[in-house]
């Protein structure tokens, strides 16, 4: 039983499975969205630090060193990234995560000009679809659009997503958990930096439940789901890779609705469709796998 649920596919279905619920929490957390960011990298990093140490693995400082401003300014991005998608979720954990599953689009769009990558004919309609899509769910053609704060939010924590994806091609030599402690413990250490400057009192009552829920989305939604995501990678070819990961968009729709009672009605369903249709499309080939 453990066997199978332990398998690259079965490591990689749990952490979006994982993912897909990070949004519920969230909206339940009485705090400031950059704090809750501070306290999830702080407590990730710490999970799976303590999880290399038990494995008797060190953090190899030399390639950290190495791609040192890279590894600053994607930890930062990605500190950012979860701010502003823990503010989107306030408005609407639906729309939050269809904006922000427009990060590969927009990966798609500059990798011509910062990676040299050519944009081919398939790409380019699926980017097209998804920007399509994207229409559709603002709400543009309808009269109950969804509130354009949290749509500005979750398309700002998109753009800092495909910025972080972006420098992680950057990154050499460097082992995904090496990686991974630094850019948490970095988010961790600007959102500190962030919430010191812009609230203007950071000592905040939290109730046990809440506060239970802080832990969780740092020891289950980023140490237990990263340390699965990243020990599946290694082990899954990057098309099973691609597919299985749209669990967590559809998850995370499926509960706004049944939870929370989102409705994101006709209009956005099929705009759903294209968004996370067009990024899966782009991220899959034609030749058979597994």
């Amino acid at each position: 039983m453990n066997q199978k649920i332990f398998t690259p596919r079965g490591k990689m279905l749990l952490s979006m499975l994982i993912f897909g619920t990070v949004g519920l929490f969230v909206r339940y957390i009485p705090l400031p969205s950059s704090l809750i960011a501070c306290v999830r990298g702080v407590i990730g990093a710490a999970c799976i630090y303590l999880y290399m140490k038990a494995r008797g693995k060190r953090i190899d400082m030399s390639a950290v060193r190495k791609n040192g401003l890279t590894l600053v300014l994607s930890g930062a991005a990605l500190g950012f990234n979860w701010a502003f998608l823990f503010e989107a979720y306030r408005y609407s954990v639906a729309t939050a995560t269809l904006c922000y599953y427009l990060a590969p689009t927009i990966v798609m769009l500059i990798s011509p000009l910062v990676l040299r990558e050519k944009l081919t004919a398939k790409k380019l309609c699926c980017c097209l679809a998804a920007l399509g899509g994207m229409v559709l769910v603002s709400g543009v053609m309808t009269e109950n659009a969804p509130p354009l704060a949290g749509i500005l939010w979750g398309l700002a924590a998109a753009v800092l997503y495909a910025a972080v994806m972006l420098l992680n091609k950057r990154i050499t030599d460097v082992r995904s958990e090496d990686r991974t402690v630094v850019q948490l413990a970095v988010s961790a250490a600007v959102m500190l930096c962030y919430a010191v400057l812009t609230e203007t009192q950071l000592a905040f009552e939290l109730t046990a439940t809440s506060g239970m829920l802080l832990v969780t989305v740092g020891v289950l939604h980023t140490g237990i789901a990263y340390l699965c995501y990243f020990g599946a990678l290694k082990d899954l070819k990057a098309q099973s890779a691609a597919i299985l990961s749209y669990l967590d968009p559809a998850l995370a729709l499926l509960l706004s609705w049944l939870v929370l009672g989102e409705q994101l009605g006709m209009h956005g369903w099929l705009g759903a469709a294209l968004i996370l249709g067009g990024a899966l499309v782009s991220e899959t080939g034609g030749k058979n796998e597994e």
